[in-house]
């Protein structure tokens, strides 16, 4: 019985199973709408909205995120993918997958009468067992020459060798140093604009156009102030301006503003960013000294930039310092440029940290987006391949995991074997989703992958999806990053222990000034 149906009649409180059952078919719809996605022969998904608008997409976080799901259970799987992508930046269809396989397991388990204690507790036990094995059985990644970055690359975006090789050159730029910083994105420096073409340059692009058309379009070692607030006067408050005091104290802070915007110009700055907006008399002045100024930048580029060039964000206040303390606020690069048919600024060879940026480009507006998000996510792979290494792909690790945790049931006494169970079922579905996705029967491949593995010893055995065959992933370049494989295991263990942990659906009360709040369906 759904929750709407529920509400319908009355019910208060639901049965133990029923709310189990009613939990685990959400998070089952949810990896169905995903699953057909993994792997390369995955299709596509289209996404409709009430005005008409498609996206066509193959990636997992985009379908979960942007697809109407309205049962609490479904909304707790798709933040933890949502997690997962903020933090690993791909991995989310494998998660969802794991975590759908686990949960339905577990309320078979359930089902059977095997208390919901046990089976949490064996799910803990095996993910942290599977966990163990999956960081032991990584490959190193510590140049940026190796060829299993581009291999990662390639798989992370889905085949298109453009986009890996732009990635790829992008990450050959930064250096290892800064890819290991934490606090660095890789995937931010990754932009996909119609009509531009592919390229890799060293310096940022801020997605904005000089304030007007008389600014220079092209500047040459040019110095950069980044402004963090409004390039406008102080403000008064006009109560204020009423008195003879306020208005001279009005004109006071008016003849500031205009020696600070002179300031600039002495120094002979040739950009200014600016977070905010910009005041009247400060464009006329800057333009007058063909200075390029580029208000309401995002907070984000504004920290690039400000990193790329040795500046230092400044605060308009701070602009009443004299000369030489402002001087060592300013940044430096080679060369300014305004595009005007891509509508952007791109600042190129900053004089503070290497920064690359990866241009994407796309024929027409409609595959802008899933060109942008293709990019982002090899480059996240390209990231996270770099700071824990690599193993086989294709569902083959996980498969060689889940014999490595079959082990540790054995030696399991009781019914918590049977929560182990729960993880074994999820670390085989991944390799038996992209089999099934490439038209082939998962059972006899699984079977085959399995007894080749042990019968070799070779844990990087999984399927060529071209030819069905049994192959080792290394050969085939099918490889990925170990750190999103136990982001994804790790979250579906999540995911799947607190889905059963709920024992009971309750109906809120209604909030008499809200108004009535309706259950409803996924």
């Amino acid at each position: 019985m759904s929750l709407k149906q529920q509400a319908s009649t009355g019910a208060e409180v639901d049965e133990r199973m029923a709310a189990l059952v009613t939990n685990a078919n959400a998070v089952r719809a949810i990896a169905s709408a995903v699953e057909g996605t993994l792997g390369p022969k995955g299709l596509d998904t289209m996404l409709v909205d009430k005005f008409g608008e498609v996206v066509i997409t193959n990636d997992g976080v985009t379908i979960l995120t942007m697809m109407e799901a309205n049962h609490p259970a479904a909304r707790m799987v798709i933040n933890v993918a949502r997690a997962q992508q903020e933090e690993i930046g791909d991995g989310t269809t494998t998660a969802t997958v794991m975590a759908g396989a686990m949960v339905g397991t577990g309320v078979e388990q359930v089902a059977r009468g095997v208390p919901v204690a046990r089976v949490i507790e064996g799910i803990r036990a095996g993910v942290k067992r599977g966990l163990e094995i999956m960081k032991q059985k990584a490959r190193p990644v510590e140049d940026l020459n190796d060829p299993l970055i581009y291999q990662v690359a390639l798989v992370a975006g889905r085949g298109h060798e453009d986009i890996a090789d732009l990635v790829v050159q992008a990450a050959r730029m930064i250096g290892r140093e800064k890819l290991l910083d934490r606090s660095f994105r890789f995937a931010d420096t990754v932009m996909a604009q119609e009509g531009a073409d592919n390229q890799v340059f060293m310096g940022v692009i801020v997605d904005k156009e000089p304030m007007n058309r008389q600014m220079p379009r092209e500047l040459e070692d040019a110095q950069v102030l980044v402004i963090d607030d409004a390039l406008e006067p102080e403000e008064i408050e006009e109560e204020a301006l009423a008195t003879e005091a306020g208005f001279a104290r009005y004109m006071e802070l008016q003849n500031q503003f205009r020696d600070n915007i002179q300031k600039i110009i002495d120094l002979k700055v040739g950009l200014v960013l600016v977070d905010r907006g910009v005041h009247d008399l400060a464009e006329e002045m800057l333009t007058d000294a063909g200075i390029m100024v580029v208000q309401r930048v995002a907070n984000k580029e504004l920290r690039r930039v400000a990193e790329h060039t040795g500046a230092r964000m400044i605060k308009r206040t701070g602009l009443k310092k004299d000369l030489e303390q402002i001087k060592h606020y300013l940044g430096r690069c080679r060369r300014v440029f305004h595009d005007e048919k891509l509508e952007q600024v791109w600042i190129q060879e900053g004089g503070g940290r290497p920064m690359a940026t990866v241009l994407v480009g796309a024929a027409t507006a409609e595959v802008v987006g899933e060109r942008e998000r293709i990019a982002r996510d090899a480059a996240s792979a390209v990231q996270a391949a770099v700071r824990g290494g690599v193993v086989p792909g294709g569902g083959a690790i996980e498969l060689a995991v889940a014999r490595e945790v079959e082990k540790t049931r054995a030696s399991m006494r009781g019914m918590t074997a049977y929560g182990v169970d729960c993880v074994i079922e999820a670390l085989k579905r991944p390799l038996a989703q992209i089999v099934t996705n490439a038209g082939f029967n998962p059972l006899e491949k699984v079977g085959d992958v399995m007894a080749a593995q042990v019968e070799t010893g070779n844990e990087a055995l999984a399927v060529d999806c071209d030819t069905g065959q049994v192959a080792d992933m290394y050969e085939l370049g099918v490889v990925d990053p170990v750190l999103v494989k136990t982001y994804a295991f790790k979250a579906a263990g999540e995911i799947a222990e607190a889905i059963l942990r709920i024992d009971t659906i309750i109906k809120k009360r209604e909030d008499k000034e809200a108004g009535p709040r309706q259950a409803t369906d996924i």
